[in-house]
């Protein structure tokens, strides 16, 4: 069961703010400030701003951590209060943790790099080298909630490791090792990740379009979301509003290139997902895809998507459009969106849509939301390597109605 949520985006933080702003398709597009940008051509990015860790974090002080750690503390805390957990019952519980991420603390790596060259090793700062390793964004939530019984993982999967990170949580408790679960992702923006991708081509100037004929990439993105996943029982016993049920979990690792994805992996991943959901395709209301807004990934995705769901697939929508490639944080955040279409009955939309790509095929709900009643949907997570994970989420009914 999905209990609570906590999200911090380019977008809105807090479950309200998010619900809104991907309902209404708000956009987090705006020029990059976190890092110098001089000598690119174009640099917009989906950066979160006005973000006050201060707010959120009680027993960690801000500068204690990185970036994404606060991101990943400050999303936990939202969450367990969202799902109203009593802090003294939550402290002595067997708790696993998991964050995936991509970049981990790589946003401090930046600065210490820059120090490196202005002052050579002996000059550079050791507290901001302690917040550099990636297992903070995992600790820091541990530390921060107080939680005495946790186990902490953080899972390096790239762009599928929110996932990656949910899968883990729903087998823990699947085989009752633990009796709550924290998954989720995240990442924050640094300038490392982004002269990557502006280098290989994949950055476009201004705007994200995920299966839009005209798209020219992606934008980077930051932020972090956690679920709450609890079993029916904790959750029933302490009368808990329940947004959605984890149904299943496909992953695969096809290892079929570093950057390029293989067709037959992603089909075969979510394959695997909906057999472990034991839904049928038909069953799926809407796909939250991974949607980069790259030509070929969409392409290629797309086409996986009618090999496992024929030539009428379910509506397939673009969250990247709206939030970035929030990286870690990106599948996270699509099972956060999913869970809260579930809640609220609606089917988010791909914003900076113009013209559909007849390689892709698939209805994007473009630029306005649906109001519908949703039962399942289906959030894809890909990533480098072949890194497929892919989740199912249902609406939980009562009593096994």
């Amino acid at each position: 069961m999905v209990t609570g949520l906590g999200v911090v985006s380019a977008i809105g933080s807090g479950v309200a703010e998010f619900t809104d702003a991907v309902r209404s398709g708000r956009s987090g597009a705006r020029p990059i400030t976190l890092f110098d940008t001089t000598g690119f051509d174009h640099a917009h990015g989906c950066e979160v701003v006005g973000f006050d860790a201060a707010r959120w974090l009680r027993r960690l002080s801000p500068p204690e951590l990185g970036r994404a750690a606060q991101f990943s503390a400050a999303a936990s805390r939202m969450a367990v209060r969202d799902a109203e957990l009593d802090p003294a019952v939550l402290s002595g519980s067997r708790v696993l943790v998991s964050v995936g991420t991509t970049d981990g603390g790589s946003h401090e790596l930046d600065q210490l790099v820059a120090e490196e060259i202005d002052a050579g090793p002996e000059g550079m700062s050791h507290t901001l080298v302690r917040k550099v390793p990636a297992i903070a964004l995992s600790v820091a939530v541990a530390r921060e909630l107080d939680l005495r019984r946790a186990q902490a993982t953080t899972l390096g999967t790239a762009c599928s490791a929110g996932n990656y990170a949910i899968g883990e949580g729903l087998d823990a408790l699947r085989s009752g090792e633990i009796d709550l679960a924290l998954c989720g992702g995240a990442d924050a923006m640094c300038r490392r990740n982004f002269t990557g991708f502006y280098r290989l081509g994949l950055i476009a100037p201004s705007r994200c379009q995920p299966f839009d004929a005209n798209r020219q990439g992606i934008l980077t993105g930051e932020g972090a979301g956690v679920l709450v996943l609890e079993r029916e029982e904790s959750a029933v016993r302490r009368g808990a509003r329940v947004y959605a049920e984890v149904l299943g979990l496909g992953i695969t690792c096809d290892a079929y290139h570093q950057i390029a994805p293989e067709r037959e992996g992603i089909a075969r991943c979510m394959r695997l997902a909906l057999d472990d959901a034991g839904v049928e395709p038909g069953g799926i209301d809407f796909i939250s895809a991974h949607a980069t807004g790259t030509r070929l990934n969409d392409v290629t995705e797309s086409r996986a998507i009618h090999d496992v769901f024929g030539p009428c697939p379910p509506p397939t929508v673009g969250l990247k459009s709206m939030l970035g490639h929030t990286m870690g944080a990106a599948s996270a955040l699509s099972g956060a969106a999913c869970a809260l279409a579930i809640a609220h009955g609606f089917i988010p939309p791909t914003i900076n849509h113009v013209e559909s790509d007849p390689e892709c095929a698939v209805d994007c709900v473009p630029n306005h939301a649906v109001s519908t009643t949703v039962r399942t949907a289906q959030s894809n997570g890909l990533a480098f390597g072949g890194n497929n994970a892919v989740v199912i989420f249902g609406a939980y009914e009562s009593g096994g109605e």
